[in-house]
């Protein structure tokens, strides 16, 4: 995965760390590992099904709760809510009423700066920022295998809210 992603690219003492994401292929009931760059699992995607919405929950190694995902209902806009291990809301991701040329998300992050999510989420395609700042870039042109994405995430951030919000993005927008 290491070569497929171009290596790690050195910041500091910490460097970009690289996820292999599998795309929602059939139901919320299904489950799946996100790995790291030398392909070994460090998330578990739990998906719960026979609910009345979708739900998603992430977690460690260990099968500790680090997040769950719940669409919320009767809404205008596609929301989801991420909630924490302790069920507090930790972001709310918001599709943008008007993007005509590209799709656009905001992310309410309960203690951070709010990013904002463009380019091609369906294709998985797009970028994470926190303003002018980059926090992650998906993209599926690193694999050739058709159901896989990667997702790039910039050194210092939180791994797993990022990865917990790009599973929420393709959630949303495949159903």
């Amino acid at each position: 995965m290491r070569r497929i992603l171009g290596g790690l690219r050195d910041r500091g003492a910490e460097s970009i760390q690289h996820y292999k994401m599998h795309e929602k292929l059939i139901s919320i009931g299904d489950d799946y590992w996100i790995e790291n760059e030398a392909g070994e699992r460090e998330f578990y995607v739990d998906g719960k099904a026979l609910r009345l919405r979708d739900t998603l929950i992430i977690k460690d190694l260990q099968g500790n709760e680090l997040y769950k995902l719940k669409e919320k209902l009767l809404r205008v806009r596609d929301t989801m809510d991420v909630l924490d291990a302790n069920g507090k809301t930790a972001a709310t991701i918001k599709k943008a009423l008007i993007a005509p040329l590209r799709d656009r998300w905001k992310v309410e992050v309960t203690n951070g700066p709010e990013m904002d999510i463009q380019g091609n989420i369906l294709d998985h395609e797009y970028k994470i920022e926190a303003g002018r700042e980059k926090i992650a870039e998906v993209s599926k042109k690193w694999f050739r295998i058709r159901d896989i994405y990667g997702v790039e995430i910039e050194p210092g951030k939180n791994n797993a809210l990022i990865l917990t919000i790009a599973a929420a993005l393709d959630q949303m927008v495949h159903d």
